[in-house]
């Protein structure tokens, strides 16, 4: 019986020898994870959108809205509104961002007054525009400054409405 235990512990001996030797099955090197999901193209940054539209219209930075070029003016008067100092801001510094553009200022006036008053208004309305501009840092030889009066309404009309549209000032990028 002495045989027979120590054959039977040599069996056991011997197959956990062979077990604990046995040559690992070798394993892939590790590779990432499939993505199954279709590659997109991430949204653009900031720094990638355009800067202007194909019609020399400028976008908020950042964004692809176009920041307001028309700038309107009370009867008579060539004070720029508080509601517009946000955006001319914007627009300097659009100027400032892109030293290669220029712009120039129209000046208008409604139907009303004398040819030469309204010519002097309109040159008031773009000079005011341009003052802030060269407040904001926009050098004076990248703007200019043009009044024409009465001479290209907004709005036809003669009505207080269509008078307000064109009480303005343009600004237009080159």
């Amino acid at each position: 019986m002495l045989k027979r235990q120590t054959g039977f512990i040599a069996l056991l001996a011997a197959a956990a020898l062979l077990v604990g030797c046995q040559t690992p099955e070798p394993t892939p090197e590790s590779s990432p994870p499939s993505d199954t999901r279709p590659i997109s193209t991430p949204p653009p940054t900031a720094e990638e959108l355009p800067t202007f539209n194909d019609n020399m219209e400028p976008y908020f930075p950042g964004t692809t809205n176009l920041l307001p070029r028309v700038f309107y003016f009370e009867l008579d008067q060539a004070v720029i509104g508080q509601q517009d100092l946000d955006a001319l801001e914007t627009h300097a510094q659009v100027l400032m961002d892109n030293p290669r553009r220029r712009v120039m200022i129209e000046g208008h006036c409604d139907e009303r007054g004398t040819r030469e008053y309204n010519l002097a208004l309109g040159e008031r309305r773009s000079d005011a525009v341009a003052s802030f501009l060269k407040a904001a840092g926009v050098p004076a030889s990248r703007i200019e400054t043009v009044s024409y009066g009465e001479e290209r309404p907004a709005d036809p009309g003669h009505t207080e409405a269509a008078w307000s549209r064109n009480r303005r000032a343009v600004m237009i990028y080159r």
